[in-house]
């Protein structure tokens, strides 16, 4: 039943007549319309609105927030979204016209004003309307935060609290929810739509929105102070060593490198810590390679964006409210070497995964990825030691060493520095043992200095003159690499540092 239908099947008492016949509207409404469709004159907006004049609407602005909306703007509201809510009675999981929720809202609103004679003026109208659609079919107060892309992550702490992350660099908005009420409708909305759901046996979850983000949210009694919400915003624009370059995440001559390492099937583990750009960097390899190799991914949240053609997706499932039906990673990779892969691409090592990861670099399938969180090469190492230990029958701890020194060729460190800057900070090669130890040597590293007035960090990626190993086993493949690329170049000049 259309939304037009569902409406007038539910009489003139619960407003029947409010939707106007004739086709829906192409976006939201810029100004009020009456029960003909005809536009009305604007009233002039009261100053309890706190309005903007109606040839300049207030919209989301990613510097502080939403606009300022007084108690009354928000009653109204309140009333409004209670008669849709009345007359639509749609599941929270079912797809509904934006449009036409958008004619509703407007004359719903109409019988608001109307019947309180309380004047609006045409901003705050659109502003109200927007926002009524946003919580009918959208996800609330966090659709403005979705929009900007400049934001990277969100962060809602209770109702009240909602965070941003903005080039690196958290701040708080003036985003809020009405109570634990409406946030908790706006996390099942989400869950319910990827077939999950949350609740108190079940407090924690992980899903993805339509747009690729990825969600996790965790409810009482585990989070003490209502409700918390973490949204990874998908980027569309997946990055390549182009845009890291541009970014100035890394130098040519480390490009070059990590290029010619994608092509020679080495296998590469990239390193970080959270929020330092792994993914950004795993996109940017996988990108590299050949559209004529077969790719399997293994991924808890699908965020890879890779463009060849053969690409397999493989993703994780959490157990049911039975607690069953969960496959995790470790039991997609075992299935993943049964389907001929040129190469495998892991979202994320974290658990015993990690053992099989390693076994299948070992075993034939050379120029495997994967990412792992760690601050260090060094502790990546230990990290990978200490999660192949966590296998029902572990290897002992030198055997696991060896695995990694034969298996692993390439570490790249990713990290984000103090100022918001993410920066490629090492690429380190794995060079064999030495006695019970990962011989490790770095090729490239980032050299931070200090500080400028602004806390801006001032460094510069230097090479440490060490040609890696793989270089000849490059240039076997075809691909050189010049030794220049690996001399010491001259520091540039810099500040001293701050005391």
């Amino acid at each position: 039943m259309s939304l037009r239908d569902r409406l007038k099947k539910n009489g003139p008492t619960t407003g029947a007549g409010f939707l106007p016949e004739g086709p829906p509207m192409a976006g939201q409404p810029t100004a009020p319309v009456n029960n003909s469709g005809a536009a009305q004159p604007t009233a002039p907006a009261g100053a309890m609105f706190g309005s903007a004049p109606a040839s300049q609407p207030a919209v989301y602005n990613s510097q502080a927030g939403q606009p300022k909306k007084g108690e009354r703007f928000e009653e109204i509201k309140s009333k409004v979204h209670s008669l849709l809510v009345e007359n639509l009675n749609v599941s929270i999981t079912e797809e509904i016209n934006k449009d036409e929720v958008g004619i509703a809202a407007n004359n719903f609103l109409e019988k608001v004003l109307a019947g309180e004679k309380i004047p609006m003026g045409n901003a705050e109208r659109v502003i109200l309307i927007q926002e009524l659609v946003e919580e009918v079919v959208g996800l609330g107060p966090l659709e403005p935060l979705l929009r900007d892309p400049i934001i990277s992550e969100i962060m809602v702490n209770g109702p009240k609290n909602v965070y941003i992350e903005r080039n690196g660099k958290l701040h708080r908005t003036n985003v809020q929810f009405k109570d634990n009420a409406h946030l908790m409708h706006i996390i099942e909305r989400i869950v319910s739509a990827v077939g999950r759901r949350v609740d108190e046996k079940t407090p924690m979850v992980d899903a993805r929105l339509k747009d690729g983000s990825r969600f996790n949210a965790i409810i009482p009694p585990l989070a003490l102070d209502g409700p918390s919400v973490s949204i990874r915003k998908f980027k569309a624009d997946a990055g390549t060593l182009e845009k890291l370059l541009g970014w100035g995440s890394m130098t040519p001559e480390m490009a070059k490198v990590l290029e010619a390492a994608v092509k020679c099937h080495l296998n590469i583990i990239i390193s970080g810590g959270t929020g330092s750009g792994k993914t950004t960097m795993l996109n940017a390899l996988s990108a590299l390679i050949a559209p004529d190799e077969r790719i399997i991914t293994i991924e808890d949240s699908a965020e890879l964006q890779l463009k060849q053609d053969h690409v397999v997706r493989l993703e994780t499932r959490p157990a049911n409210i039975e607690g069953e039906g969960q496959i995790s990673a470790r039991q997609l990779l075992i299935n993943s070497l049964r389907m001929r892969p040129d190469r495998i691409v892991v979202g994320e090592c974290r658990g015993p995964e990690t053992m099989e990861m390693l076994q299948a670099m070992n075993t034939g399938h050379d120029g495997s990825i994967t990412t792992l969180h760690a601050n260090t090469p060094r502790d990546a190492v230990s990290r990978i030691v200490t999660m192949c230990m966590m296998n029902d029958n572990p290897l002992p701890e030198k055997t696991i060493r060896q695995q990694i020194a034969s298996a692993v060729n390439l570490i790249v460190q990713v990290s984000r520095l103090t100022d918001g800057q993410r920066k490629t900070t090492s690429i380190t090669e794995i060079s064999g043992m030495e006695g019970d130890v990962v011989a490790m040597q770095e090729i490239f590293k980032f050299e931070q200095y200090s500080l400028d007035d602004n806390g801006k960090v001032i460094g510069q990626h230097v090479a440490t003159g060490v040609r890696p190993r793989f270089a000849e086993l490059c240039k076997a493949k075809g691909v050189d690499l010049p030794n220049e690329i690996f001399t010491v170049a001259e520091k540039k000049s810099h500040p001293p540092l701050h005391n």
